[in-house]
């Protein structure tokens, strides 16, 4: 595998105030998980947070959602029952990411020629 290379998966939940976004490290056990909810969250998921993107859909910024706004957004600022709630309403993204060329260390590529 090229160094870089991979993908990632978020589930992105457009909310009434802002967007959300639950980043999921397998998604095998998260399909698994949308048919049997006895699955812990940690499973598949990391880090455990809830980000929100400032109304730039799944792209842009994401910052770590306040209690408080998750409280505004989705009546409790329990992030398991709102990443819950997410990982169900939610649309699944993945996005492949290529590998990354080019020499390790450019600053010290010059020694390579010694």
């Amino acid at each position: 595998m090229t160094r870089g290379e991979g993908s990632q998966t978020k589930v992105h939940y457009k909310g009434k105030r802002d967007d959300y976004l639950v980043f999921v490290d397998d998604i095998k056990t998260y399909k698994k998980w949308l048919t049997n909810k006895t699955i812990p969250l940690a499973h598949f998921i990391s880090p455990f947070t809830v980000f929100l993107t400032h109304k730039q859909g799944a792209q842009g910024m994401h910052d770590a959602a306040a209690r408080s706004t998750l409280a505004s957004e989705f009546g409790t600022g329990d992030a398991a029952e709102v990443m819950q709630n997410i990982l169900i309403e939610g649309t699944v993204q993945t996005v492949e990411m290529p590998g990354r060329q080019g020499t390790s260390n450019d600053s010290m590529s010059h020694m390579k020629d010694h």
